[in-house]
C-alpha cells in the first residue's frame, strides 16, 4: 500500500511539472506572436487590411496599407497584380474611386 502511495504521489506531481512548463511555453508563445504596438525601425512596417471587394468566385480586389501607403492588389489563385499605387502624401482612394463611379453614372 505504501508503494502504491508512493508511485501515485511522483505520478501527480510529475504530471503538474508537466503541465505548467506547457502553460508557461503557451503563454510565452502568445506573447511574442500577438500583434502589438512595437517600437524601433520596423514600427510602421506593418500590412493593414483596408477592404476587399471579389471579383469572382476565386478572383478579388484588395486595397492593403503599408507605411502610409495604399497598395490596390488583383489576387487570383495564380497570382497576385498590382494594380493601383497611392503614396503617402497623396488622397485616400476611396476620393478616386468615387471621381470614376460619377463619370460612370453620367456617360
Amino acid at each position: 500500500m505504501e508503494s502504491f502511495a508512493l508511485n501515485f504521489t511522483g505520478m501527480m506531481l510529475a504530471l503538474t511539472v508537466v503541465i505548467a512548463i506547457a502553460w508557461l511555453a503557451l503563454r510565452l508563445l502568445r506573447r511574442r506572436l500577438q500583434p502589438g504596438p512595437k517600437a524601433g525601425p520596423g514600427a510602421g512596417a506593418a500590412l493593414r487590411f483596408v477592404r476587399a471587394l471579389p471579383v469572382g468566385p476565386k478572383e478579388r480586389v484588395v486595397i492593403v496599407e503599408h507605411r502610409g501607403e495604399r497598395w490596390m492588389l488583383g489576387v487570383t489563385a495564380g497570382g497576385i497584380n498590382t494594380i493601383a499605387h497611392w503614396p503617402e502624401e497623396s488622397d485616400l482612394p476611396a476620393a478616386g474611386a468615387r471621381r470614376v463611379v460619377d463619370t460612370q453614372a453620367r456617360g
